[in-house]
Order: C-alpha cells, then structure tokens, then sequence
C-alpha cells in the first residue's frame, strides 16, 4: 500500500512541477525577448535565437533538479498517510517553487546586465 501512496505522489508531483516551469519560463521568455534585442542591438535573428538557448537551458536544468530532487523516501516514514503524502508533496513543491524563482531572477540580472554591458560597449565605442 505505501508504494502505491508513492506513485501517487508522483503522478501528481511531475505535472505540478513541469507546468510550472514552462509557464514560468513562456513568461520569462517572452518578455526577455525584448531585452535579448535591445542587448544585440536591434539584430532580431542572433537575438532570438539566444534568447532560444537560454529558454531551452532554463528547461533542461529546471526540470533536470525536478526530477533529481523527486524521491519520496518511504524508509523515513513508518506509515505514509494520505496527510503525510500531501506534506512531503508541499515540501517538495514549495521548495521547487522557491528554486523557480531564484532562477527567475538570476535570469532577470542576466538580462540587466548583458542590457548594461551592451550599452557601456556603445557609449565606448560612440565616444572613440
């Protein structure tokens, strides 16, 4: 019986977790598409296609910490209980949540600073 708790868990931890990463990175990217265009100023095609990149990084180490972290160890608990099972989940995911968002904003300062880098190049290069 507790096997069958923990692939329930499972079943409902990965979408979850992967519906959460593609919704957080659609919106990432889509408005860091802007900031991509403006880094390489105006040069839509190089820039969309980093922008690309950084997407598909986004999901293969997002996804890739889902999964290694989704291990419900059932030799911790002596019994899982259905209010067991949902606390393990809530951990699980919050924690993810969490992870999500420190992602978010380290892309975000990536952005911000390629964005600064890119405009201390020009006002160097305008100023020679």
């Amino acid at each position: 019986m507790e096997n069958s708790k923990i692939i329930i868990g499972y079943i409902i931890y990965l979408p979850i977790v992967i519906l959460l990463t593609i919704c957080i990175s659609k919106m990432l990217f889509k408005n860091g598409r802007l900031f991509m265009i403006d880094i390489f100023k105006g040069k839509e095609e190089i820039a969309l296609a980093t922008n690309k990149l950084f997407e598909i990084g986004f999901y293969l180490i997002n996804i890739g910490f889902a999964l290694y972290i989704m291990k419900i160890y059932s030799s911790a608990y002596t019994t899982i209980s259905y209010q067991t099972l949902m606390e393990i989940l809530s951990k699980k995911i919050g924690g993810f949540t969490i992870y999500l968002g420190v992602m978010l904003f380290l892309n975000l300062y990536l952005f911000f600073r390629g964005r600064r880098k890119s405009k201390q190049v020009f006002t160097t290069t305008k100023a020679s």
